[in-house]
């Protein structure tokens, strides 16, 4: 399956295989493995610590698991192995929703003009609040991906630091390569940060900084201004209620951040105004 797979996603499974699979099972033949050694190996498993000495998570485990899961299914669909003894123990972790912040405009405002005397940072955040792009999608863009008569930002790839290598991919999913419509402040500033001395080749990466330098500009940031600090995914759920609260409906939002719009009704209802009284007068 390694070719079908982002390299990203394969380094974690294979990582996963060697370290918390192979050293079990290596020795024993899969139509020989029975549920109670699954549970025998979880137990195992949930007894190890991470590097700083901490429980494997709930979120990690479960991966782990559903990744041996993986390989019986495999066996049954091409070698004949009739059961998953995997699927017979039942999982051993779960998913753990990591709580949702977001700033309000209010609060970006504070923290953006606290990024002014950086240049570099404050258009990057600019983009990631303003276009509630992902944080690889922002560090992947070229100057070519803007349209500035258009006001339009294609977004085709993803940036990755894999083994101390820059890779470029592919976006997270089929339905996050899309056109965003920007506004026409946001094509005033990134047209003036194009103009700057050092400029940039239209086809070089537009912000050549890694992740961990906008995560400590986001601590500057928060620090400088008191705005409580959030992760930077957590802008992208920023821009979505911001467009939520100006009335938009979960369809138009999930076409701008490249989601599908079930997610943005289930992930963002409690952000949705509840409009029972409304519909109550239009019924009589």
């Amino acid at each position: 399956i390694k070719p079908k797979l982002k390299l990203n996603t394969w380094l974690t499974k294979e990582s996963i295989i060697k370290k918390k699979i192979l050293p079990y099972f290596a020795k024993r033949k899969l139509s020989e493995i029975t549920a109670k050694d699954i549970m025998r190996w979880q137990n195992e498993i949930r007894e190890m610590r991470d590097c700083h000495g901490k429980p494997l998570s709930k979120t990690y485990l479960k991966a782990v698991h559903n990744q041996l899961s993986a390989i019986f299914n495999h066996t049954a669909r091409f070698y004949g192995l009739n059961i998953n003894p995997a699927r017979q123990a039942g999982n051993t972790g779960a998913e753990e929703r990591k709580e949702m912040l977001f700033w309000t405009r209010e609060e970006y405002t504070k923290f953006s003009e606290a990024m002014m005397d950086k240049p570099l940072s404050f258009y990057a955040f600019e983009v990631l609040y303003w276009c509630g792009i992902r944080e690889g999608e922002l560090l992947a863009l070229t100057p070519a991906d803007f349209d500035f008569e258009k006001r339009t930002l294609t977004i085709n790839k993803s940036y990755q630091r894999i083994n101390k290598q820059d890779v470029i991919t592919t976006p997270k999913t089929p339905k996050s390569n899309r056109v965003i419509q920007m506004p026409q402040f946001l094509c005033d500033e990134l047209q003036d940060y194009l103009k700057q001395p050092y400029g940039v080749e239209p086809d070089s990466r537009m912000f050549p900084i890694s992740k961990s330098y906008l995560h400590r500009e986001m601590d500057r940031g928060c620090k400088q201004t008191g705005v409580k600090r959030i992760r930077i995914h957590d802008l992208r759920h920023s821009h979505i209620s911001l467009l939520i609260d100006m009335g938009f409906t979960a369809l138009a939002i999930a076409e701008r951040v490249g989601h599908e719009s079930i997610d943005i009704t289930y992930r963002y209802a409690h952000l949705f105004p509840t409009r029972q009284v409304e519909m109550a007068d239009k019924l009589d």
